[in-house]
């Protein structure tokens, strides 16, 4: 897939604006954290946004929530369906607990055993499958077509990308203009949201996309301007295993996202060490990524004020305990 250079973008800032406004009393405002240890390490002034103080734990509950109050009645009393390897799943069936939605989850069989608790801990049905054999895609369209439930995806929706968007937004009013902005890349949805918020509340600030090593599709796509895919990628941030990038997140992240890097396996393990250790906060591998790159990979931020988004901090303590 080329995206052409005309493609009709899916979100514009109006859009995070009043996604803002549905999330407002539903979602925290989660802090922005400072290190001076952080600014020493780079030369810089980084701000840490807190998405793994978020609800469920992850940025994906502002894009959940908001892509759910916006169902029709009729959509709603029939029901919804995700897929997820966790943190989308989580969000889905809590924002169904809050708006009386019956969710039902589709993830993999091998998903963090905490994220698929949590799942049903918040009264959603989970459907499990084996991905070794089965593409979740799949699974999750043939699920909602016998079960007649509206498909809630964990990126490529305009209403999922936008409330993703919000968390940006928050940052800046928070802390000021920024000079470059670092964030997770898995789908899309959270730095396209973020990028597009980026443009219009801090015009010039570069966007930087992080991704693992293993899972460098989006990267490829960026370089290429061609869609690239990865098929189940071997690498511990478990919430970037997406096969690619989507057709409402590709335009938007060559639009407005300004580079990419991937990062190591052993480099999101420091960089989630540094947190437990000098932060005394829980970061989980995928959210690391964008702080895994700001440390690693020697981009000319000294001097300049750095956003960066900490997408989520459901980490299973087991996984963490076998890398040490």
């Amino acid at each position: 897939m080329n995206a052409p250079e005309s493609a009709t973008l899916a979100v514009r800032y109006a859009d995070i604006a009043a996604a803002a406004e549905r999330l407002a009393g539903h979602a925290h405002r989660t802090p922005v954290l400072i290190s001076r240890t952080a600014d020493e390490r780079t030369g810089a002034k980084i701000f840490f946004k807190c998405e793994n103080l978020q609800r469920i734990g992850a940025f994906k509950f502002r894009g959940a929530y908001n892509a759910m109050s916006r169902l029709s009645p009729e959509e709603r009393r029939r029901g919804v369906l995700a897929y997820s390897s966790g943190n989308h799943a989580q969000a889905v069936a809590l924002a169904g607990k809050e708006l009386g939605i019956r969710v039902t989850i589709v993830m993999p069989a091998d998903a963090p055993a905490v994220k698929i608790e949590a799942t049903r801990g918040y009264g959603a049905e989970v459907v499990l499958y084996d991905k070794r054999k089965e593409v979740r895609e799949e699974v999750a369209e043939r699920t909602a077509r016998e079960r007649e439930l509206a498909m809630i995806p964990p990126f490529d929706h305009p209403h999922v990308i936008a409330g993703q968007g919000t968390a940006a937004k928050e940052l800046i009013e928070d802390a000021g203009l920024l000079d470059y902005l670092f964030v997770p890349v898995s789908g899309g949805g959270l730095i396209s949201g973020c990028a597009v918020a980026a443009a219009a509340l801090s015009p010039g600030c570069k966007v930087i996309g992080v991704e693992p090593e293993a899972g460098d599709d989006a990267t490829r796509s960026f370089r290429t301007k061609t869609l690239q895919t990865c098929h189940n990628p071997d690498t511990i941030a478990d919430g970037a295993r997406t096969h690619a990038l989507g057709r409402l997140t590709f335009p938007l992240v060559l639009r407005y996202v300004n580079d990419m890097v991937t990062v190591s396996d052993a480099e999101l393990i420091n960089a989630v060490l540094f947190f437990l250790e000098r932060m005394k906060i829980v970061v989980e591998p995928t959210g690391a990524l964008g702080a895994a790159g700001l440390f690693e990979r020697g981009l000319p931020i000294a001097g300049k004020r750095v956003g960066v988004i900490l997408s989520g901090g459901n980490m299973d303590l087991k996984l963490l305990k076998r890398f040490l």
